[in-house]
């Protein structure tokens, strides 16, 4: 249920935001003449208290996005986790899908709705004592 409720706020948040004419999601376009190939990435940072660590990707095709915390040290730590949509004008994240507290081995999954500039953040929410290192693996098409 969960799952699916996410799975639904991404695609309408990606919808809402195919509406802003600086979107870069208007000036990709979708080649479907192809099968569509999954990518993993993979993002090793830390966080530092009251930090956070963006990395943006790119989604080539419409489909599903999951990411995943694969690892924290220390590993008992939990952090903020979020997927979102990506505004390289701003340098900036709008969050779609949040966990507020994130452990080593949780997932978000949603479905982007078309391809386009996205982005995967860690963060602080106030439950951190000190940095926090981590890696972060986002599969999509």
């Amino acid at each position: 249920m969960a799952r699916t409720f996410l799975s639904v706020i991404l695609a309408a948040g990606l919808a809402a935001s195919a509406c802003n004419n600086n979107n870069p999601f208007l000036t990709q376009p979708t080649d479907t003449s192809t099968p569509a190939v999954s990518t993993t990435d993979t993002f090793d940072g830390s966080v530092t208290v009251n930090g956070g660590t963006t990395n943006p990707f790119i989604v080539n095709r419409a489909g599903t996005v999951a990411a995943v915390v694969s690892a924290l040290e220390p590993s008992d730590a939990t952090v903020g986790f979020l997927i979102g949509t990506w505004n390289s004008t701003t340098n900036s994240c709008q969050l779609v899908i949040v966990n507020d507290a994130a452990v080593a081995g949780d997932r978000l999954i949603g479905t982007a709705s078309v391809p386009g500039n996205f982005c995967v953040r860690v963060f602080d929410t106030g439950k951190m004592s000190g940095s926090v290192n981590f890696q972060v693996q986002v599969t999509h098409f």
